[in-house]
């Protein structure tokens, strides 16, 4: 009988190395910084996280890996000394179409604090006895975005009803069960779709509640599915968006109200249930205690339509971490 020889490839030392890199591509632009901008908010919002997974903020910016189209970027973010223009950098594990590069063009002035003018707030309450002196104060005040809508409502539900530092860490482990790592090894926040696929126990053996954890995959779910569009539209409006995000179980109005800060850039968000906001009016008006829910969104009413960036004043206020 004829033995069958077995062909064995032969592979050279290159191709012996696992797993190649996946071809990137890069594209930097420019943008203009308005007179007196200040890095400081933004650096402290992206700076949450000290163990520094998805974002590091360095001398010069900041570095961020993001999802664009379901690929991982990197975001290098360089702020001139003068504050007078950024220049960033976009390297991609793959090609970046023009529609990425667009999105990238999008994503930037959020993260940098740049979609909400605080000038207009400030010319509003400039004979304001309560904020007239706290806008002055903190004229330099900025309102950061996150890189997306989804990034803003998933960290709103994990900040629910805990402080700061406990929300982060659910925040990274969430990042590190989902998300994916760009090739500079910083992991990018999870889709909606790649979420959507954990198991309930990945979360609450890692300290998430179990109704935090199944709000959490229930909206990743209903945004995967198409079943919940949180894409604003001519024929998707942000009240439409609010009353079906209301409808989903586990998402209440301070929830809402912080995605449409976060993930929206709405001028005109009311944070009356948040208790650092009830807290920082008590103590601007002299009260003895923190305003009720009610008593704090009659007060905010007064600053319509500049309610979103009335509430940062307040956050800012009382000068600690409880600013999510």
């Amino acid at each position: 009988m004829a033995r069958t020889r077995l062909s064995i490839p032969v592979l050279c030392p290159a191709e012996m190395k696992s797993p190649r890199k996946p071809v990137s591509s890069s594209f930097s632009f420019q943008m203009a910084l308005p007179r007196g901008y200040t890095s400081a908010d933004a650096m402290h919002f992206h700076g949450r996280d000290k163990e520094g997974i998805s974002e590091v903020v360095t001398d010069l910016g900041l570095r961020k890996g993001i999802l664009l189209d379901d690929v991982p970027t990197a975001f290098d973010i360089v702020l001139e000394p003068s504050n007078k223009r950024a220049v960033c950098t976009v390297s991609a594990d793959g090609q970046l179409t023009e529609a990425m590069q667009a999105q990238a063009r999008d994503i930037v002035p959020g993260l940098l604090g740049l979609r909400l003018d605080p000038k207009g707030f400030a010319a509003f309450v400039a004979a304001d006895p309560v904020f007239g002196p706290l806008a002055r104060k903190q004229k330099t005040l900025r309102i950061v975005q996150s890189s997306s809508v989804y990034e803003a409502l998933t960290w709103a539900v994990m900040g629910q009803q805990i402080n700061v530092s406990f929300a982060v860490t659910l925040r990274r482990t969430f990042i590190q069960l989902a998300g994916r790592r760009h090739s500079s090894g910083l992991w990018c926040y999870p889709s909606p779709a790649d979420a959507a696929r954990l198991p309930i126990e990945a979360l609450t053996t890692r300290q998430y509640s179990r109704s935090k954890a199944e709000t959490v995959l229930r909206l990743s779910t209903l945004i995967a599915n198409g079943d919940l569009d949180i894409v604003e539209s001519a024929s998707n409006t942000v009240e439409s968006i609010c009353a079906a995000l209301l409808a989903v179980k586990g998402i209440g109005p301070w929830t809402v109200n912080y995605a449409l800060l976060r993930g929206y850039a709405q001028p005109d968000c009311s944070l009356h249930g948040d208790v650092a906001v009830r807290s920082a009016i008590g103590r601007l008006c002299g009260l003895d205690a923190r305003p009720g829910i009610a008593a704090a969104e009659a007060f905010l009413k007064r600053y319509s339509p500049h309610r979103t960036m009335a509430a940062a004043h307040l956050w800012a206020s009382l000068n600690t971490q409880k600013e999510y």
